[in-house]
């Protein structure tokens, strides 16, 4: 085995292989050098965080902590100006002073009435009092704000997800267990019928296994099993999509390497 040294010389060594080879391939004219636009040290820029991120398969590194310091910075700050422009500017400033919003920021006016300031200058109060907790004293200030921001999220949320996660979840195992069809076989729709059939017997089941008020043996355990399959052919199938889904960032990034950046298979 090799010692931590060792790793590091090894890793070293190939980085600077692959180097030497980049600026040569580059030289050859094979792919365009970072010095030739704007575009291409772009380009550049973008392989170099790509193989600094993909060096966190190797070990934890500079490059790596370099490049995920780099993305959540440039992710927070361009965060924080899209909510000062599209929120703090036009929803809270715009209402409160908007001839000078409208004249000097954001060229237009915002319309608004009495009620609409008396209301945007509550939420200056209370955004100024959430920031209290950055405060050496009086950090108990910004409960206030923080409680009513709970509140009120709990209040105004509550019958949306009741429509969204229940009702409409409810409504698609009330639908009929036989699906008519002109054109199908004595007149069924047997695809449709077996889809309904299996939806709901995988609800049934799985509210059957997450009932225990009675023990589950004999029937109901029987039942019970059944929807502790369903429920692993539902996770298998949502984990195998996220890994889908992970795999095809993957092979974006290496068709990005491989075809935009060193350009060893032409588009």
């Amino acid at each position: 085995m090799m010692d931590e040294r060792a790793k590091r010389l090894v890793l070293m060594a190939i980085v600077g292989v692959f180097f030497v080879f980049v600026l040569i391939w580059s030289a050859l004219g094979r792919m365009e050098g970072f010095w030739i636009s704007g575009d291409a040290l772009g380009t550049w820029l973008a392989a170099f965080l790509t193989l600094s991120i993909l060096t966190f398969l190797y070990d934890d590194n500079p490059f790596y902590r370099f490049a995920e310091s780099l993305f959540i910075g440039i992710s927070a700050g361009y965060v924080m100006v899209q909510g000062v422009w599209q929120m703090l500017i036009p929803n809270l400033l715009g209402k409160i002073a908007p001839q000078f919003v409208g004249g000097n920021l954001t060229g237009t006016v915002v319309e608004t009435n009495a009620m609409d300031q008396v209301v945007a200058w509550g939420q200056l109060v209370l955004g100024c009092m959430l920031l209290w907790r950055l405060a050496p004293r009086g950090a108990w200030i910004s409960r206030w704000p923080l409680a009513i921001i709970v509140g009120w999220a709990a209040g105004a949320n509550l019958a949306r997800f009741l429509v969204s996660d229940f009702t409409k979840q409810i409504g698609p195992t009330i639908i009929p267990l036989v699906e008519t069809s002109e054109t199908g076989v004595w007149g069924i729709d047997w695809l449709g019928t077996l889809t309904a059939c299996v939806s709901v017997f995988g609800v049934l089941t799985t509210l059957v296994y997450f009932f225990f008020s009675v023990e589950h043996k004999g029937v109901v355990g029987r039942v019970s099993r059944a929807g502790i399959w369903i429920l692993m052919l539902t996770f298998g199938a949502a984990f195998g999509y996220t890994v889908m889904g992970r795999v095809a960032l993957l092979i974006g990034r290496m068709e990005f390497l491989i075809v935009d950046w060193l350009r060893l298979v032409s588009q």
